[in-house]
C-alpha cells in the first residue's frame, strides 16, 4: 500500500509539472496546461478515495499519532 501511495504521489506531482512546463512553452495558446491540471485533481481525488477505501477494509491503520 505504502508503494502505490508513493507511486500516485510520484505522478501527482509530474502531472504537475508538465502543466508548468505547458504554461511556459505555450503561452496560453492550447489547453494542454488545463489537461494537466485536471489530470493532476483527478488523480488527488482518486488517492484520496484509495485511502478512504483502504481505511474502511482495514488495509491501513491509524499510526496512533494525536494532535
Amino acid at each position: 500500500m505504502k508503494i502505490l501511495v508513493a507511486i500516485a504521489f510520484i505522478l501527482i506531482i509530474a502531472s504537475l509539472a508538465s502543466a508548468l512546463i505547458f504554461l511556459m512553452r505555450d503561452k496560453g495558446q492550447s489547453n494542454r496546461t488545463v489537461y494537466a491540471l485536471a489530470l493532476r485533481v483527478g488523480l488527488s481525488i482518486l488517492l484520496f478515495a484509495l485511502l478512504l477505501i483502504a481505511h474502511h477494509l482495514g488495509w491501513i491503520q491509524p499510526t496512533g499519532i494525536v494532535y
